[in-house]
């Protein structure tokens, strides 16, 4: 294996990251200021008084879709990347609009890929609005086993079986239905196949909804390390029907809640605090709350992307609590955690470490741990995860530059973070052995 973490802590260059006031829906509390020190960058983003809300992310002027007049679209977020900019659609019974998919589909011809779990639930409506109205477009689909466990090539080489059996051509679409392995492949099997043909992300659990189908991460994982394989690969569209949630398991929402908790620590101090607030209400389904979390979730990752779409220094800050969490998925074995729980409990090690090297104060490493117990998160990882382990994992991952691990870490008040090689080694050591028997 690699050399050991120990060995991997170097000056590296950082990035702060920004902190941005949310729109609020109707009840919920006002922003608060949030202080930013020079060092950090911090900047705010200001609503439309529109009723329909429509956020855009400015790389460069790029026309982007409306929604049809009488849409049940409450909310339309624009990741903008020039002419591969493309619309977040959010709101409730969106399968329920054709219109809307079929803008996006690219020839005659689709392939949903999803899973044996989520195919009984939404493959056939899926299937109708695509064709409602359409007779020119066929579509057919590929089921893949459901689990991170099967997130490997072995199962992404069924969508390329039955792409090529199919005779599947550069004009055809792709469609991802389901959660973040269906995203991360069916979008991995987009980027490679003829290398590139469309495709449409619709998001069906929360972690997917708030982060893995924005942004155009795609990819597999390998024994060693988790999504060490794939591409940047943007989407036509993110379409993301509400409602998909309420077939979703109660395990599952609280592991897209830590996502939803990531943006609050990492750039967006007043979110965090709604969050706070509201975190009963998230927990119970409640719409509004549910659909504000989302929003602004989604807000927050296309600014991020238009601004750092391939991770060069502002997107890595998306990974606090990501590399110990990863640490954990791998050395558990994919799928005994889910991804939101391991990045709970690493985001928990993360803010020890910041605490430990004296970057935040102990007040905020408590809201950390209080808030993910709020969500019915781990707050540590589990037993079978020793500092070795840790240590040996984390030495391949993806944040490794030159041989240095370099982290993202909270600094400075709530909303703010870096991403940095540049720390005390024996900091990360201390955490690793308060948190791990042996």
């Amino acid at each position: 294996m690699a050399a050991s973490a120990s060995s991997l802590l170097a000056a590296a260059a950082s990035s702060s990251c920004t902190a941005i006031s949310p729109r609020l829906p109707p009840g919920a509390p006002a922003a608060a200021s949030v202080p930013s020190p020079s060092r950090h960058s911090c900047y705010s983003l200001r609503a439309s008084p529109a009723r329909r809300h429509r956020s855009r992310f400015v790389a460069s002027a790029a026309p982007t879709m409306q929604p049809p007049a009488e849409s049940r679209v409450s909310t339309v977020v624009d990741v903008d990347l020039g002419d591969r900019s493309y619309p977040i659609y959010i709101g409730a019974g969106l399968l329920d609009e054709p219109d809307l998919l079929q803008r996006h589909v690219h020839g005659k011809r689709v392939l949903v890929v999803t899973n044996a779990t989520v195919a009984p639930l939404y493959l056939e409506k899926v299937t109708w609005a695509l064709t409602h109205n359409n007779p020119n477009v066929s579509v057919e689909s590929v089921i893949l086993p459901d689990g991170e466990k099967y997130k490997d090539m072995d199962t992404l080489m069924k969508v390329f079986d039955k792409a090529v059996e199919s005779r599947f051509d550069r004009r055809c679409t792709f469609v991802a239905l389901g959660g973040g392995v269906i995203g991360d492949m069916c979008g991995f099997a987009a980027a490679a196949f003829l290398r590139g043909v469309n495709f449409i992300q619709i998001p069906t659990t929360l972690m997917a909804q708030v982060d893995s189908s924005v942004g155009g991460k795609t990819g597999i994982n390998h024994p060693l390390g988790k999504n060490l394989i794939g591409a940047f690969y943007q989407p036509q569209c993110v379409l993301i029907d509400t409602d998909t949630l309420n077939t979703l398991p109660d395990r599952e929402l609280a592991s897209g809640i830590a996502e939803v908790v990531k943006y609050g620590l990492i750039r967006d101090a007043p979110f965090f605090e709604w969050q706070e607030k509201n975190m009963p209400k998230l927990l119970a389904r409640e719409p509004n709350a549910l659909a504000y979390a989302i929003k602004r979730s989604c807000e927050n990752k296309a600014e991020v992307v238009a601004q750092d779409e391939k991770e060069s220094g502002l997107r890595a800050t998306l990974n606090l609590g990501h590399t110990f969490g990863h640490a954990i998925e791998t050395g558990l074995g994919y799928g005994a955690w889910l991804h939101g729980e391991a990045v709970a409990a690493g985001t928990v090690m993360a803010a020890d470490m910041s605490y430990r090297l004296g970057w935040i104060d102990e007040s905020l490493k408590n809201r950390v741990v209080d808030i993910l117990k709020q969500a019915k998160l781990p707050i540590a990882p589990p037993e079978a995860m020793t500092v070795e382990k840790f240590k040996n994992i984390m030495a391949v991952d993806k944040k490794v530059a030159d041989g240095l691990l370099r982290l993202v870490l909270q600094k400075g008040p709530l909303g703010c973070c870096v991403f940095t090689g540049d720390y005390d080694r024996n900091a990360l050591d201390e955490t690793l052995h308060a948190f791990c028997d042996n």
